[in-house]
């Protein structure tokens, strides 16, 4: 899964980008926390694990219809295309990374840590070994610009393309 900034970013961008959406800011950025703050992440996540997220399950179980529905949706396509369309392979140097991308990655999207995980957005210096900063900024530009509407259709109406997994 990405890590905590990374979804903070996604979030803030998707709010600038989709203005006409109303959004409960609040309850938006604590949704998109709120999959990785939990103890069994295959239950948040819908999947065998967080790397196996599950929009399907998600959407047969849930309606999304409020700030915060939608920053946990959002959350979890983000986990989904991360690890099917962004990342090569995964190793566990990439919770180094984003150590090492958290002072690059908050003043660039103007992030606020809540509270709640402070403890959790590490700061470290050092090479990335998987993921560039580059790759970052792509991964946030491109999924914040997705509709969620407009996703939540395309899985409604075609349940497979979504929920196919690539070996990492």
């Amino acid at each position: 899964m990405p890590g905590y900034v990374i979804h903070l970013a996604v979030a803030e961008e998707y709010l600038k980008k989709h203005t006409n959406k109303k959004e409960n800011y609040t309850e938006f950025i604590e949704a998109i926390i709120a999959p990785d703050d939990a103890e069994d992440k295959s239950l948040t996540h819908y999947g065998k694990t967080s790397s196996k997220t599950n929009l399907y399950e998600y959407l047969k179980e849930n309606t999304v219809n409020t700030s915060y529905s939608k920053g946990y949706f959002l959350h979890l396509l983000t986990d989904y295309l991360f690890y099917n369309h962004y990342i090569k392979y995964f190793s566990k140097d990439i919770y180094n990374d984003y150590d090492i991308l958290n002072s690059y990655l908050i003043p660039k999207y103007n992030i606020k840590i809540p509270e709640k995980i402070k403890n959790k957005a590490l700061f470290k210096k050092g090479n990335t070994k998987i993921l560039s900063k580059t790759l970052v900024d792509k991964i946030i530009t491109e999924i914040s610009n997705y509709d969620i509407e407009d996703i939540i259709m395309q899985i409604k109406d075609n349940p497979t393309k979504w929920t196919q997994y690539k070996k990492i």
